[in-house]
């Protein structure tokens, strides 16, 4: 008999993919930023997701440039070459695409904020890049994409659809990236954050009960399991990046402006949490605080028989013993 997995897979290739999709992640908040929830489902992702359009305008310059390794990992592991496709989802005010369009690669976004269509298309003149307004479960054009990426977006995409919605937007050996920009917590970092966190409590964005807030460089979850339960991708690459930023108190509150949580906060939780961050960085003889980020680029290549490759995961599961139902 075929393995629940495996038929999960069989079945995916004549249905909709609604009851593959992996359960979506629960609300286990950041510290600095735990209002910065992970998506829910249906409504509440969607209206966290629609608050990033009313910071169009400071978006490109207070969020973090990714790290230069990182573009070059993801090319050197896609073997993309100047004059290759390319579909960006939620591409914001163009944060990862002007690295990318500078290397001279063609460049489709789709992204479902009117003023950040307007800002990604100023930040990306000249260069090629073509900036649609919509959503990407709506994508319906008729083309074939050497690389379908996400940068800070696939959380937003319904779960639901995003992993078939790429596999039918790449071609024949296509690849399939995305990773996030998150906190991390060194040892030896910067403690405010770790200080502030009276102030989210008293505020009533304190953490959850069995929240794990402080990931250490390398410790961030991976997605391969929801990847691979899918059947329609295989994991070429999964790799951490780490880098720092530092901030005064204004890029500082800049940046949490940006993060949806902050934007749909009340008014007086974010006067008192921005008054108080003022008042302890001012504190500092520099001034200012230390941020490490950190991103787990997720690279996999479509199945182009995704058939095939669930007779091979049964196989293989038979082969290690697998029970069957």
């Amino acid at each position: 008999m075929t393995p629940p997995s495996a038929l999960r897979i069989l079945l995916g290739l004549c249905f909709p993919v609604a009851e593959m999709a992996a359960p979506e992640r629960p609300d286990r908040r950041r510290p600095e930023h735990r209002a910065q929830r992970w998506p829910g489902t249906g409504a509440d992702r969607e209206r966290l997701a629609s608050t990033f359009n009313s910071v169009a305008k400071t978006y490109q310059r207070a969020r973090p440039d990714y790290p230069e390794e990182l573009f070059g990992e993801l090319i050197a592991t896609t073997r993309l070459s100047p004059g290759d496709r390319v579909l960006e989802i939620g591409c914001a005010t163009g944060k990862a695409t002007l690295p990318l369009a500078r290397r001279g690669f063609e460049i489709t976004c789709i992204e479902p904020g009117p003023d950040l269509v307007v800002a990604a298309r100023r930040n990306l003149v000249g260069l090629g890049a073509e900036v649609i307004l919509g959503h990407f479960e709506d994508w319906d054009r008729d083309l074939a994409f050497d690389l379908v990426f996400a940068a800070t977006a696939w959380q937003w995409v319904d779960p639901k659809v995003r992993y078939r919605k790429a596999w039918e937007s790449l071609r024949r050996g296509g690849h399939l990236a995305f990773w996030d920009a998150s906190h991390v917590f060194p040892d030896g970092g910067d403690p405010f954050f770790r200080e502030l966190q009276e102030v989210y409590e008293e505020i009533g964005e304190g953490l959850p009960p069995d929240a794990n807030p402080w990931p250490r460089p390398g410790e961030l979850p991976d997605r391969r399991s929801e990847i691979e339960a899918g059947g329609l991708f295989e994991v070429v690459l999964i790799r951490h990046f780490d880098w720092e930023r530092v901030y005064d108190a204004e890029a500082y509150l800049e940046l949490l402006d940006t993060f949806s949580g902050h934007i749909a906060m009340k008014a007086p939780q974010r006067d008192r949490l921005y008054g108080e961050i003022r008042r302890r960085l001012v504190e500092r003889s520099d001034r200012s605080v230390r941020r490490h980020w950190g991103a787990v680029l997720h690279v996999a290549r479509r199945w182009d028989d995704p058939l095939a490759a669930a007779a091979s995961t049964f196989h293989s599961r038979s082969r290690d013993g697998s029970k069957g139902i």
